[in-house]
């Protein structure tokens, strides 16, 4: 299952984001990541969670964002969870290829046994409803 923190910008995500990363941090007997779009939660994630950067990759669009989780979870199978920030400014703002695009990463969580937050910056109502049937809204 993937988790999905939504609301619009200044709505706290960031915040509930990286107390979720300190809770994974505490219970986890693997290894955390975070990804962001830049590299500004540097001094607010614990040091024990991996930040990577997704500019500092050249990472933009949903291929390009799928093929680094996909890296990350095949270079490290002691991985347990994986949070990211910022979903659409490193995707792109299209709900459809949002929605296709978490398909795919369902499919790899499964494969992992990876856990997957993700925040997006809209409103609930505007995530596709086939995305529903293994996303978890908070």
């Amino acid at each position: 299952m993937i988790t999905l923190l939504t609301g619009t910008k200044g709505s706290g995500k960031t915040k509930k984001l990286i107390a979720l990363i300190d809770e994974a941090l505490k219970s986890s007997d693997g290894n955390v990541i975070c990804v962001e779009k830049t590299d500004d939660l540097r001094h607010s994630v614990n040091y024990r969670a991996r930040l990577i950067s997704a500019d500092h990759y050249d990472v933009s669009g949903y291929e390009a964002f799928y093929g680094l989780l996909a890296g990350i979870c095949a270079s490290n199978h002691d991985i347990t969870d994986i949070f990211v920030d910022a979903t659409l400014r490193i995707g792109s703002r299209d709900y459809d290829e949002l929605g296709e695009f978490l398909k795919k990463v369902n499919a790899l969580a499964k494969n992992s046994e990876v856990k997957f937050t993700f925040t997006v910056s809209t409103e609930s109502e505007n995530i596709p409803a086939s995305v529903l049937d293994f996303c978890e809204l908070k």
